[in-house]
């Protein structure tokens, strides 16, 4: 089902074929922060985000003529990102892992849900400890997942992509998208327990 942002991105896609670059300088503009985010979850060294990044849309420039657009414009640029990360740590001998900084951005201007540090305004000093742990386990737990499990659940819960979606990016079926979510969660939940169980007791709940 086509909306409003998806019809835009067609137009100027159509238009970036053609070779009017300018069109495609728009596209970037509008998606420049979401990848550099995307990216920036898989690579530790922040000093490489901005080079991925340009390096991912230098790639989806020249592979514009290709696109059919079978799926989403943003959906296809984050699997070129998404790919171009991945050969960059490769080429290093890096493994992917997910950024504390990157999951609990302070920039307001960041879309999407994150982990938060933080208690809502006016909350104890007490529940400000307990989200600020609770926040920390789970940027923990979401790091310490096999890299294909990382990336699904940044997908879904960050960037907000829907099962269809993330399979695209993924290059998978939508079974196995559930499966590693489903797993992710799960491994994710084991790791809070402990702690949430500890602050039950406190309380005495």
């Amino acid at each position: 089902m086509s909306t409003p942002d998806s019809e835009a991105d067609a137009l100027l896609v159509a238009r970036a074929r053609e070779g009017e670059t300018r069109a495609f300088e728009m596209l970037v503009v509008k998606y420049q922060r979401r990848i550099e985010r995307l990216i920036g979850r898989m690579v530790r060294d922040t000093d490489l985000v901005q080079d991925i990044a340009q390096e991912s849309f230098i790639r989806a420039w020249r592979a514009l003529p290709g696109f059919r657009g079978e799926s989403a414009f943003y959906t296809w640029l984050y699997r070129i990102a998404v790919n171009t990360a991945k050969k960059a740590l490769m080429d290093m001998k890096r493994d992917p892992m997910v950024t504390e900084s990157a999951l609990g951005s302070a920039d307001p201007e960041d879309e999407g849900p994150r982990v938060e540090n933080t208690a809502a305004d006016g909350s104890t000093p007490d529940a400000v400890l307990a989200s600020k742990q609770v926040a920390e386990a789970v940027n923990a737990a979401v790091e310490g997942l096999a890299e294909e499990l990382r990336q699904a659940i940044v997908l879904r819960e960050i960037e907000g992509l829907s099962y269809d979606e993330i399979a695209e990016v993924m290059n998978c079926p939508i079974g196995t998208v559930r499966s590693r979510i489903f797993r992710a969660r799960e491994a994710i939940a084991a790791r809070l327990k402990p702690l949430l169980d500890t602050r039950q007791g406190e309380r005495g709940w």
